[in-house]
C-alpha cells in the first residue's frame, strides 16, 4: 500500500535529494523540534532533543558507534531486571553463573569475544611505545 501511494511522488524525492546538505540538516532540525513540540506543548522537550542532538554530536566527534549504545539502551533494563531475578533465585549467591554450565560457557565466550576486540588496540599501542623508546 505504501509503494502505491508513493510511486507518484518518485519525482519529488529525486529533487529531494538535489536540495544541498546545508539548506537540508537545518529544516530536518526544524521539523524535528516542531514535532517535539507538538507532541506535550512543551519547550523542555525541545530542549531535551537538543541536548541529545548536541550529545549525538559530541559522539560522532569521539567516533562512538551508535548501534552499541541503541543496544544498550534498549536491551540493559531487560538485563537488568534478569539478573535480579536470577539472583533472587539463587538467594543472592553470584556464583551460579560460574557453576552452572550454559551460564560459564555464556561468560566465557563474552570474555573471549572482548579479549579478541581489545587485543589488537593494547598491542598497537605497545608497539607505539616501543617505536618511540628506539627513536
Amino acid at each position: 500500500m505504501l509503494v502505491i501511494l508513493n510511486l507518484p511522488l518518485i519525482g519529488i524525492w529525486i529533487k529531494l535529494l538535489k536540495v544541498p546538505y546545508r539548506i537540508l540538516y537545518p529544516a530536518i532540525l526544524l521539523f524535528c523540534s516542531i514535532g517535539v513540540y507538538t507532541i506535550n506543548n512543551t519547550s523542555f522537550d525541545v530542549m531535551q532533543t537538543a541536548a541529545f542532538g548536541f550529545l549525538g554530536i559530541v559522539f560522532v566527534k569521539l567516533e562512538c558507534e551508535p548501534a552499541p549504545l541503541l543496544l544498550g539502551f534498549v536491551l540493559g533494563p531487560m538485563m537488568e531486571e534478569n539478573l535480579r531475578r536470577a539472583l533472587l533465585l539463587s538467594r543472592g549467591d553470584p556464583t551460579v553463573f560460574f557453576t552452572r554450565p550454559i551460564s560459564l560457557v555464556m561468560l566465557c565466550m563474552a570474555a573471549a569475544l572482548l579479549l579478541i576486540i581489545v587485543a589488537p588496540n593494547i598491542r598497537k599501542k605497545r608497539e607505539e611505545a616501543f617505536q618511540e623508546e628506539t627513536a
